[in-house]
């Protein structure tokens, strides 16, 4: 597995493929297909919405994007690693070094501090832990949240909490970034906020991917790719 840590290039360069991906549910007598044979390509540092109606197969794709979903029929390759050929431990590893991930719902835990949040990815981490105080604070200032270290999750705006969320998927400097849904708790002009601090991310070579059902946030992405019955419709 590379080592992403090094600095993120900015050269267009096919970083992540999803190859005729199939994912079956079987309910009871029946099977529902929830995505049906998407094949796709981003390159290093786009920023892509994904968007479709209810029961498109959004969140499903993400899941599977995030090596947590293993595909029925395909393949997903990231950075040359075909991830779901890795074991479960090798794929664990491979979540921690590639991927952060941000949901509607902050998940944050109630009895931790932010800056406690922000390091929860660390738990199994060489690093000491002064450095470790070091990390949090850079990314805390990344996300104008220096301030509110000590503060409990339930002592912040809901913006401020899911500035949190954004904070502890950035500690492990991944190079892609895994949205659902990231402002459907928030109001428009705290949306606005997110979305911006998703834009300034992505100018610094991290590649974003979102699912979003809110055509205000469609217009930060680069390229915006729509599902309808969990197929490709552009």
């Amino acid at each position: 597995m590379s080592n992403h840590q090094n600095e993120i290039k900015n050269t267009a360069m096919s970083f992540l493929e999803v190859q005729n991906v199939s994912k079956i549910y079987q309910a009871g007598r029946e099977h529902v297909s929830a995505v049906n044979g998407i094949t796709s390509q981003v390159m290093q540092g786009e920023f892509i919405s994904v968007t479709g109606p209810s029961g498109s197969g959004k969140s499903t794709l993400l899941s599977i994007l995030g090596g947590l979903n293993h595909p029925t029929e395909g393949k997903l390759l990231v950075d040359g690693i075909d991830v779901y050929e890795l074991s479960v431990e090798q794929r664990a590893d491979f979540r921690r070094e590639y991927l952060g991930f941000v949901f509607q719902s902050f998940q944050l835990i109630p009895y931790l501090t932010v800056a406690e949040n922000v390091l929860l990815p660390l738990t199994v981490s060489s690093h000491s832990n002064s450095e470790q105080k070091e990390m949090a604070l850079s990314i805390l200032e990344k996300v104008g949240l220096t301030h509110k270290t000590r503060r409990l999750p339930d002592e912040l705006s809901g913006g401020e909490q899911q500035r949190v969320a954004i904070a502890r998927a950035l500690i492990n400097q991944p190079p892609i970034i895994l949205a659902d849904e990231p402002t459907g708790n928030l109001d428009s002009a705290t949306s606005e906020e997110i979305m911006k601090l998703f834009q300034a991310l992505n100018s610094e070579g991290i590649t974003m991917i979102m699912v979003t059902h809110n055509p205000d946030n469609i217009r930060y992405a680069r390229r915006c790719i729509s599902l309808r019955d969990g197929k490709l419709v552009n």
